[in-house]
Order: C-alpha cells, then structure tokens, then sequence
C-alpha cells in the first residue's frame, strides 16, 4: 500500500482534541456514581486545574498561532482557528455537564452531613462565626479596590479570583459605583464551621460594607483570568539561566488574558462593568454557576470525618530483598531490582539515595532532577551528602512546567551545600531519570544506576503509576557515566551502548522495531502502554504494521492521535486509555519478535519527548523481569471496569464486562496481587525463621 495512503489528513486525530476528549475521561469518573463520593469530588478539581493548564498553555499557543495568521498545522490539517473553534464549543457544551455533576456530588454530600453552602444559607449561629471570622482573619488581608477616572483598573495576575462589586452611596442613593476586592491565594476557598463548607467570596461579599464605608452593595459576582502562561526563555551564551527563569516566572503573572470565566449574574450592567476591562475574545468568556477555582474542592476531600466517602486506602509494600535489613548495595551486587509503584513502595528509591550518602565509601552521587516535589527526603540526602564532602552533580530543569519555581529553590540549596548543579542543557529539557552512584571499595570502583519513568517525588509516586529500576550491571552503569559526562559537558548528543538516549537514538529505535514486527506480518505482535501517542513517524509505522497484519495495542491514558478500525490502515491497532485511582504514567514498550523484547522509558511518542528532549530508554533482559512488566501491560489490556475504548470517530466509549465475563479493573487487580504476594512471601520468610530457630534448638539440646 502507498504510504500516502496512511498520510491522509483523516487518518489524524487532532492532538488538542484528543486532549480534551482525556479530560472529559476524568469527568466521567466524577459522574460515575460507582465512585465514592468524595472521589468524584477529586475528580472535578483535577477535571478543572487539567483544564487551566490546557488553557494556558495549549490555547494560548493557538491564539498566537492564530493572531500571526499562521494557518499550517499537524497531519489532521486543521488550522488554528479551526481549533479554536471547536475547543470553544467541546467546552461550552461540557461545561453544563460539569455544573450539574457538581451540583448532583453536593447535594449528595449534604444528605450525608457534609455541606457546601453559602453565607446567606448559614443558619443565625453560623452568620455570627462568619462575621467573627471576617473580622479577625479575612478583613485585615482583603483590599478595596475603587475603579473610576481616578482608580485605574488594576493589573491582575494569572488565575486571580476577584469580586466585582456594584456599590450604592447611602447618603446619595442615586450615586452608583464599581468597586472590587481579590480574594488572596493565601486564603482559603471556604470556611469551615464543623463539616460545613462556605464559600470565602460569599462570607467577605456580604461584610464588602466594612472595606466600602458610606456605601453598600447592590450586587456582586465573581471573576477569574487566565493568562498566557507558556513562557519563552531565550538561552543565550554568557546568559545566566537561573535569572532568565526567574524573570520568566514573572512575566507568566503578566501574560495576556486569555479566558474570563465569571460567575453568572441577572446584573447586566455588573457584568458590562467587568467585560468592558478584561478585553478577551467573547467566544472565551464562560458563565459558570460551579466554582471556578476547582483547586478549592480538595480542602473538602481531606476531610477525615468522611474517609469512607473516599477509594480504600492501600499501603505501598516493599518486597524482597529489599524488605530486609541488608544494605541495598550489597543486594544490587547480586541481583536487579524492578518495582512498580505504587503498588510497590517508594521507599527503596528513597533508601538507595540516603544510604548513598550515609555510606562512606561513596564519594559520588549523580542524580537528574526534574519534579522532586517540597520537603524533598531525595534533595536533603543530596544536600548532606554534599555538606559531608562526595561529590554531588544535580542535573536540575528548572524547564519543568509549572514546577520552575520549586526547582530554583532546590537548585539554590544544593548549590550552597557545594554540590555541582547543572541548570538543564541548551536547546533541550532534561526528562531522564537516572541516578548514580559510584563506591571505592579499596582500588576497586562499583556503581549503581537507577532508572525511572516517574519523577523522584516520594508524594506523587504514592498516585503515579510509575517503573523503577535498580542495578550495577557493567553495561549500564558504563552508559549512566558517559550520559552524566555528556550533561556536564558539551557532548550533548552523542549515543550509548546499551541504553537509548533522545533525541538521537529513542525514535529510530522505536521505529526499527515497529518495522521488525512488520515484517513479522500476521505473527507480528506491539503493545505500548505511553501517556500520549502524537508523533507522525511512529503513527505511520503503527499504520504499515497494521496494514501487513501485525496485532497492536495501545494503552495510552492521555492524547492519542492516532485514529483505529480505518479499513486497510488501522483495522489491527486497538487503543484503549485507563482512568482510575492512580494516575497511569508508566511507559512500557513491547515488540515480540525483538531480540530484546520490553524496554520502558521516561520519554512519550511525542516529538517534544523524541527530538526535543533529553529522555532515556531502557532494555530489560532478564527474562523474570521482562516477565514482570508483560504481565503489567496484559493485565491492563484486559480492563473492562477503568478502561476506555477510542473509536476511529475519535470518541471513547467507557467499556463494560461482555455478559458472563467478569469485571476486571487492572488496578485493583495490582494491588491485589501485590498484597497477595507480600503476605505469601511474608509467610514464606516466617516459616523460614521458624525452621532455622527450630534447628538451633534441637542443636542446642
């Protein structure tokens, strides 16, 4: 078949709807009223902050895209204003399924005891805590803002949530006037009396006479921007990075406006008053009735009076050999270690880094750092490492979206410890994750490697699905040397033996196999469990491979462009996309007839991921472990509770057990098997001790 023929624009899912189509995956789980209550609740908040960053990001480019009237874009063809438009529409429409969700959760909720309300609902009691509570923590933190020929608008930064007040003199009753006040970020979003709720805008609209003396208020409403927040940082040399970014980081709060959302009102003129100074395009206005801040919902979600409206709790467990108290070199000495988190604890992760830097015989630690998260345990052992003399390199990429502020701080403190802090590497983020460290034992040198497709971040591996893998086998350590070599160097695109490293070597790679298993035909066999699926290259192998009869099937929880069930081109490709209690970010790639036949990687199919990113690909040869991840990937092929199916329209359709088959939700399942494992080989290790203390009795009689 020709290759134009795979090339077709039609053949494409477009990769910002596709996104959205991800989000409405989480919303689902918010209207599934399988879920607990307070788990559907998560998911709206997660629902809204994903759709802020979407915004920011994804829809700030379009709109640039659009304003240079550029009109070429992916291999769907369709132009940035073509985009923008449907984007408006999925959202208009989805936004009334998100408003009656929430409305049916809080209802829901209040019939069990717990209660969101506003003030004007508080019973006389209440009103009298509220009004306490503004007086001595909300009114010494909320400003007046007086907006007129004097009182220019002022400048407000990305997602300020603000109050819009339409005011009336007392001793001038004709005399009417705008005013505003924002609600902090330090605030909180509600006001907690017992377990009820009240919204913090509605408590300080109703005291909004305490900041406006001589005036009261006829009507209020709130409101919220966005800003363009996809900064540019130009890495010039002789530039210092870690004042480029902090400038960037500044410049994100000033962007320009591009969404308003508003919460609706019968006040026209009110509504006029706000419109009229936050100049946005009218197609990215949204009336909301929900709270438009959703980050506010998971001061609910904690409560602990109601843990059983939540997903049982699971207790990440350690396995052997790493559940004794031998020390963790000694065991990678011996044997490789492969864990899944986070049905298998972070801990050991945790574990090598500290004992790294405890150990005296260590003199070097190389870490790569890309989200570590607050209060790192991974950074501090870094930092007393380097207080303590090893020689310490973190590579840290202050590039990570939304997380460059943290990671300065991090940066400083590691760089006051003395250790040698790489600030990324020019042109290219770093998304590897690799550590290692490096013993003298006498005149003997032994290393250790660590690899990952998850951040080393102890708070989100207890929610990420993530692979980790220790090791000292010669053929890795020898390539996480040069690779660190390269980072500090110059040499930031020269190639390893046993590892693969973008953007040079992942993609043909990727795509070497996907042809090996094509000429494989019928025998041919794919499966690729990745976060996204976007680039042409690979899609279009995906597509001959398919073509020539090789089964494939996707997991891919997030965007996937690729289009299945196309008569001739993709009628051999399934994809489906798992959304549940964890968040699915491991990357597992298998190719049957590949001389190594699983690898798992850091990088997405993306072309951010394979060319403009410094990502890590790793080969499993072990058979037990290779074993270990195939069985991941099957189990999660086999969802029909969590999983849902793409359509070649682009839709999903969530699946269900087929009569007489039985629900299999893949994560539940790991977590049952991991438990099942854990108290088979604690009972194992116990019969074991048993029988020895046995021995030494009869021995000692």
């Amino acid at each position: 078949m020709a290759p134009n023929t795979f090339n077709k624009p039609a053949n494409f899912i477009n990769r910002e709807l596709s996104w959205l189509r991800f989000n409405t995956r989480v919303l689902s789980e918010a209207q599934d009223s399988n879920n607990p209550l307070l788990e559907r609740l998560k998911f709206i908040a997660i629902y809204g902050t994903n759709l802020d960053e979407f915004y920011m990001v994804r829809v700030a480019g379009l709109k640039r895209l659009y304003s240079a009237r550029i009109t070429e874009s992916g291999p769907d063809r369709l132009t940035p204003k073509e985009q923008l438009d449907e984007i408006r529409s999925y959202l208009k429409l989805e936004k009334q399924r998100l408003e009656a969700c929430y409305f049916e959760i809080r209802e829901e909720l209040s019939k069990l005891g717990l209660c969101i309300k506003t003030y004007n609902e508080a019973d006389k009691n209440q009103k009298k805590e509220l009004r306490e509570y503004f007086i001595n923590h909300l009114y010494p933190i909320v400003v007046p803002i007086a907006v007129d020929a004097t009182h220019p608008f002022p400048h407000l930064n990305n997602l300020s949530y603000v109050l819009a007040l339409k005011l009336q003199s007392i001793d001038n009753p004709s005399e009417i006037k705008f005013g505003m006040t924002r609600i902090s970020r330090m605030l909180p979003g509600f006001v907690r009396l017992g377990d009820t709720y009240f919204h913090t805008d509605s408590i300080v609209a109703e005291f909004t006479n305490e900041l406006f003396p001589g005036f009261k208020v006829m009507s209020w409403t709130s409101f919220r921007v966005t800003r363009n927040a996809d900064m540019e940082i130009e890495e010039e040399e002789g530039d210092d990075f870690m004042a480029l970014m902090t400038e960037g980081l500044k410049s994100r709060r000033k962007g320009e406006i591009i969404r308003l959302e508003i919460q609706k009102t019968d006040d026209l003129e009110l509504k006029n008053f706000v419109e009229q100074y936050i100049k946005v395009t009218p197609e990215d206005i949204y009336e909301c009735e929900a709270p438009m801040n959703s980050n506010i919902l998971w001061e609910i979600v904690g409560n602990k009076n109601f843990a059983k409206l939540t997903f049982p709790s699971y207790t990440s467990k350690i396995l052997p050999p790493l559940d004794s108290n031998a020390n963790i070199f000694s065991v990678l000495d011996s044997q490789d270690i492969l864990s899944f988190q986070p049905y298998e604890s972070f801990d050991s992760v945790v574990n090598f880094i500290q004992s790294a830097a405890k150990d005296p015989d260590v003199f070097s630690i190389r870490m790569t750092l890309y989200r570590v998260g607050k209060n790192s345990p991974i950074v501090k052992a870094l930092i007393e490492a380097a207080e303590n003399g090893k020689q310490v390199t973190a590579l840290v990429e202050l590039k990570a979206r939304f997380d460059e502020e943290n990671n300065l701080h991090w940066a400083r403190a590691l760089e006051s410890a003395g250790a040698h802090v790489i600030y990324g590497v020019p042109g290219l983020k770093v998304h590897a994750k690799i550590a290692l460290v490096i013993k003298s034992i006498g005149r003997e040198l032994r290393e250790y490697v660590h690899l990952s497709t998850g951040n080393y971040n102890p708070s989100t591996a207890k929610i990420y699905t993530d692979i980790s893998y220790m090791t000292s086998k010669r053929e890795f350590t020898q390539d996480a040397t040069k690779f660190f070599h390269n980072l500090s160097g110059f040499s930031h695109k020269s190639k390893l033996n046993t590892l693969l490293a973008a953007p040079l070597q992942i993609k043909p790679k990727i795509l070497e196999l996907i042809e090996n298993e094509t000429k494989a035909g019928k025998d041919g066999r794919i499966i690729l469990k990745a976060n996204s699926i976007v680039d042409t290259d690979v899609i279009l192998a995906l597509y001959k491979a398919s073509a020539a009869g090789v089964k494939i099937d996707l997991i891919v929880r997030g965007i996937c462009c690729l289009r299945p069930g196309i008569k001739g081109v993709s009628e051999n490709i399934r994809v489906i996309s798992i959304v549940g209690k964890y968040l699915e970010h491991a990357r597992i790639y298998y190719f049957k007839h590949a001389k190594v036949q699983i690898y798992f990687a850091s990088a997405d199919l993306m072309p951010r991921n394979l060319e403009r990113r410094v990502e890590l690909m790793t080969p499993i040869f072990e058979d037990n472990l290779a074993d270990k991840l195939f069985g991941i990937i099957k189990i999660q092929s086999e969802d029909n509770a969590k999983a849902h199916e793409l359509q070649s329209n682009g839709e999903y359709i969530k699946l269900a057990p087929k009569e007489g088959e039985k629900p299999t939700n893949s994560q539940k399942m790991l977590e049952d098997h991991t438990n099942t494992l854990y108290a088979s080989l604690k009972r194992e290790a116990e019969e074991v001790k048993a029988k020895k203390l046995a021995r030494r009795m009869l021995k000692e009689s």
